[in-house]
């Protein structure tokens, strides 16, 4: 039996003390483990060492071993399993030592080509009334078994590893709960972000490109595609296809409800995941299957309860959706698709603003200036016959009824004013102004004023130069229409990092909570077109106080196009 002296065993601590304080530092729970044995091993002087963790079930999780070669290990039928005297260790919490394994009724024994070892010492490894695992050592090397001191060694280095694991452990854990936060901030930024380009947008199409975009980048995919739902139907049509592989996805563009992935999808409302899309047979579209693509995610895109479409993801990877990734998906669907139907019913109102338009101008036609001609047509009819009997009242119907075709050509220039098309590519801004004030004096015979900047020249690129053109003509025709103003006034200046055009008038101004679906069509209409070059556009109007159009664009730097 080994017999130390005071002097060695204080020694033999100090050593593993400093050892220990290095294993507490140590947050990585891999290499933690590994150092752990390792040194066990060293400061008991055993052939072999190991190190059992459990779980907070009591299960054995990993096991550790040293001493033992790879090939060794490779040819046991089976790692241990915690039972014999791991098994005790973990159930009587306390060290066993022990000079014959086999002597042991506690003992079943080892797997077949297992190494064959005698002596054996185990020690809990606990903090508190907390068990994390067991150290064992065997074959104590050039003696028969392990000593006291040997266990009051050991003993003292699973005191210090419960600690380094406790703590790995936490940091672990509290890695964990950062990367769940880190990941969760960036599903709401992407949330935000989503959220910001599509509130504003009412063009589906670039609704559809927008989501798309930004949740391949997001999800590092290499396709996106969505379906929409048919508005006169219950098919699911293929409308955009983002990435790689367009051919292969086009080879099915339609799908019925219940039918395929998409299909599903659409009619049962809940996300379908496949990460074998080789042998999934639920997948119709072989063709994206041979391009290579492995796994796919289809997410309905809801509004109102209702689905509207289904947005898919395509990877080649192996890429497995967690439940936060399907919610995040789940919600960037439900974004989509209250933006998509929001734009359809924008659409729908723009077209029953046109036909309402359409009727209103058939009946102001029909009401006023067809009546007009007609009872132009009745003077004169009268101031022919009058014309043998009554020279004087003839003279005065024919000058009735040329202010009557005076007052119809004022009426016909209004609508003219309104209607007609009038081409500006994106030349010359204020030559552009120009010709539309000339237009808008010659038709309405009201005073207007055009001010330019001293040098007549704005930096404006041709979409921001054709979208305040079209801005101050919507805005002169409803001057002309509605405003009934003697005087109206056009301003273009520039101001630091924006040009700005203002439009008002002396009219009789309107309530802007009460005006009428054309009107508010207009309205909207300058309001996109501001939007679309980066501006945007403010208008202020009261009943009797005239109305004024204030719209700005960011100016173009110097080097852009």
């Amino acid at each position: 039996m080994v017999v130390l002296s005071r002097e060695q065993i204080e020694e033999r601590l100090g050593a593993l003390h400093r050892a220990s304080l290095e294993l507490v530092s140590d947050l990585s729970p891999d290499t933690l483990l590994e150092r752990i044995v390792n040194l066990a091993r060293e400061q008991a002087g055993a052939r072999y060492a190991a190190l059992g963790v459990i779980d907070d079930h009591g299960n054995l999780v990993r096991f550790i071993q040293v001493g033992m070669s790879d090939e060794e290990v490779q040819r046991m039928e089976h790692h241990p399993r915690g039972l014999g005297l791991i098994g005790a260790i973990q159930q009587e919490r306390q060290t066993i030592r022990i000079a014959d394994i086999s002597a042991d009724p506690r003992s079943v024994g080892f797997p077949r080509f297992h190494p064959e070892m005698r002596s054996f010492l185990g020690v809990p490894i606990m903090l508190g009334d907390r068990l994390f695992g067991q150290i064992y050592l065997t074959d104590k090397i050039g003696y028969p078994e392990f000593t006291e001191d040997d266990a009051q060694v050991i003993e003292t280095l699973a005191a210090y590893a419960a600690v380094a694991i406790s703590n790995a452990r936490m940091y672990e854990a509290m890695l964990a709960r950062d990367y769940a936060l880190t990941q969760r901030n960036n599903d709401l930024a992407l949330l935000n972000d989503v959220a910001t380009s599509l509130a504003g947008s009412s063009d589906i199409s670039a609704i559809l490109e927008q989501t798309v975009d930004r949740v391949m980048e997001y999800l590092n995919v290499e396709a996106g595609e969505v379906f929409l739902r048919e508005e006169d139907g219950s098919d699911m049509v293929l409308a955009l296809h983002r990435g790689e592989a367009p051919e292969a996805f086009w080879t099915k563009d339609r799908f019925a409800l219940g039918e395929g992935y998409i299909g599903n999808v659409a009619l049962s409302g809940k996300p379908m995941v496949s990460s074998s899309l080789q042998t999934d047979l639920r997948f119709l579209r072989r063709a994206v299957a041979e391009a290579g693509f492995n796994c796919i995610a289809c997410i309905p895109l809801t509004a109102r309860g209702q689905i509207v479409g289904v947005m898919s993801v395509a990877t080649r990877r192996e890429r497995h959706l967690d439940n936060r990734e399907l919610s995040l998906l789940n919600s960037i669907g439900k974004l989509a698709g209250m933006a998509i139907e929001n734009a359809r019913l924008n659409q729908q109102s723009r077209r029953l603003a046109v036909l309402e338009e359409r009727e209103r101008i058939g009946m102001d036609l029909h009401d006023g200036i067809i009546q007009s001609i007609y009872a132009v047509g009745l003077a004169l009819e009268y101031a022919r016959m009058s014309l043998d009997e009554d020279a004087e009242l003839a003279e005065e119907k024919i000058a009735q009824a040329i202010e009557g075709l005076n007052s119809t050509i004022r009426d016909i220039r209004s609508y003219i004013l309104d209607l007609r098309p009038r081409q500006f590519r994106g030349e010359d801004l204020m030559e552009g102004l120009k010709r539309l004030v000339e237009e808008f004096r010659a038709n309405t015979l009201s005073e207007v004023s055009l001010i330019g900047p001293e040098d007549g020249q704005i930096q404006l690129s041709a979409a921001q130069a054709t979208a305040l053109f079209h801005i101050c003509q919507e805005a002169l025709a409803n001057v002309a229409k509605h405003a009934h103003a003697t005087h109206t006034t056009l301003q273009l200046w520039k101001a630091p990092e924006r040009a700005l055009l203002e439009i008002s008038d002396n009219g009789q101004g309107f309530d802007l909570s009460k005006m009428s679906v054309t009107l508010g069509h207009g309205l909207s209409n300058m309001h996109t077109r501001a939007r679309k070059v980066g501006g945007d556009i403010e208008i202020t109007s009261e009943p009797g106080k005239g109305t004024t159009v204030l719209a700005w664009v960011p100016l173009r730097r110097s080097g852009e196009i």
